[in-house]
């Protein structure tokens, strides 16, 4: 028996992954009985922040990553994928749809068993019943405390916030336009194919609300003279730079905006004919599209100041907002002081750690650790060899990265290409480069996992849905 504590994205797909290997599991989820402030329902693997799975193209780390993710059964891939809306070259998906996915599929699997309970202590972990750690970034502050004790680790921790979303209806589309950056409307899949969307986009996946310099500028002087949500618990606010709130990187400077979340690249006004000074991009957030979230534009701006200073965008004057942006903590441990590269505990190999408490960042990447974790679990409490992909794959790198990275300022990373071994003879163009690595660690990956690459294509592995 496996226990898993948390029915997120990472305990979800461990679960899965231990089951499927014939080994029984047990989910612990403390809601609906206790309550996060950003979790607005019960299911299991809801998705509080971003809609999007990042680039799905495979010169992406992320992309690649997905990829290898499919290639070993991931119950996240398939459920995202069967959600997806159009998002140009990303994979996002419909947020309810995926719950709904993830939910029915764990809880009528016949060796996993949900307890709707919350856990203040991690149980005591043997070989013969292993313990997954993933309850998330928002760990509670019992369990936080036995995590510390457990690890014997300082606990760190950075602020997340995450983006508004607006009724569709309410966007100005005479203002807002639709197009994906570049017109990239579909993604590279494996071998090079083309990748359809479910719904067949327009002139592209995503609303553009653009702005003129004038425009451009008043909305930077609003959002840095907005007031702000109060940040408590802590005596100094720590962010992570990669998904950082919108007023903290217009104090950065002018332009910053614009080169970030506002940047204009590859988007031409369909009226003039040019490039706007700067854009804010709308994803749609639901297969219905009746709901598009600000893409990059997570905040701590109190709720009515976010009213006012985005409705400032052309195209969001009459805005009606579904979710405002909101801050909230992160709690991760110091992985590399803690974990080996297969999520196992240094102290305590029973007791495994996986999803952004164990020093990982994004939807993906925190799936991917649970994808291991609950293959390491099934093997240890099966007296199995535990394996990890080699570190020319995407799962490899990143199970390296969070066991071997400096612990003295370890901060949670992102899969990137730069996280894998060069190649021998690397081709001179980038795209060229990491579609090769991609193709190396597809190749590894395959020889890990003992059997031949496989022949499907993503559509056709979309197709196997869990119904």
């Amino acid at each position: 028996m496996i226990h898993v504590i948390g029915g997120g994205l990472a305990g979800c797909e461990a679960a899965w992954q231990a089951a499927t290997l014939g080994v029984p599991v047990t989910v612990y989820e403390m809601r609906p009985g206790t309550r996060t402030r950003v979790h607005q329902t019960d299911q299991l693997a809801e998705l509080v922040c971003s809609n999007s799975f990042r680039g799905a193209a495979l010169e992406n780390a992320v992309g690649l990553l997905k990829e290898e993710m499919r290639s070993l059964g991931s119950l996240v891939m398939r459920v995202a994928d069967a959600a997806r809306v159009p998002a140009g070259g990303a994979l996002a998906v419909d947020r309810q749809r995926f719950a709904e996915g993830m939910t029915r599929a764990i809880e009528c699997h016949p060796l996993i068993t949900v307890r709707r309970e919350e856990l203040t202590r991690i149980p005591d972990a043997s070989p013969a019943s292993p313990v997954v750690v993933a309850t998330g970034p928002l760990t509670s502050d019992s369990l936080s405390r036995d995590v510390v004790d457990r690890v014997g680790a300082e606990q760190l921790y950075f602020y997340d916030a995450i983006s508004p979303i607006v009724e569709a209806g309410s966007i100005d589309r005479t203002t807002a336009f639709a197009a994906s950056r570049y017109g990239r409307d579909t993604v590279q899949s494996v071998g090079g194919q083309s990748e359809s969307e479910p719904i067949e986009p327009s002139a592209g996946d995503y609303l553009n609300c653009p702005l003129d310099e004038a425009q451009y500028v008043a909305f930077h002087t609003a959002v840095v003279t907005a007031e702000h949500a109060e940040v408590h618990d802590f005596d100094h606010t720590k962010f992570f730079e990669g998904c950082l709130p919108v007023e903290v990187m217009a104090y950065r400077g002018l332009d910053t905006l614009r080169f970030g979340p506002m940047k204009p690249v590859g988007l031409r006004s369909p009226v003039t004919g040019l490039r706007p000074h700067a854009v804010v991009q709308l994803r749609q957030d639901d297969l219905a599209a009746e709901h598009y979230n600000l893409v990059g534009f997570q905040t701590q701006l109190k709720w009515g100041e976010q009213k006012r200073v985005f409705r400032m965008i052309p195209g969001l004057e009459q805005a009606e907002f579904v979710r405002y942006g909101m801050i909230h903590r992160n709690t991760y441990i110091n992985a590399p002081n803690v974990l080996t590269p297969s999520w196992q505990t240094r102290q305590d190999p029973s007791l495994f750690f996986a999803g952004q408490i164990s020093g990982v960042e994004g939807y993906v990447e925190s799936a991917a650790s649970g994808l291991l974790a609950g293959l390491g679990a099934a093997a240890l409490s099966t007296d199995a060899a535990i394996s990890v992909p080699p570190r020319t794959t995407a799962l490899g790198a990143l199970a390296y990265y969070v066991s071997h990275a400096n612990p003295a300022n370890y901060q949670p990373t992102n899969v990137a290409f730069g996280l894998l071994p060069p190649l021998e003879r690397p081709p001179r163009k980038k795209r060229e480069r990491r579609l090769a690595m991609a193709k190396r660690a597809l190749t590894d990956l395959a020889a890990w996992r003992g059997r031949p690459p496989t022949e499907a294509t993503t559509d056709e592995r979309t197709a196997r849905v869990i119904s």
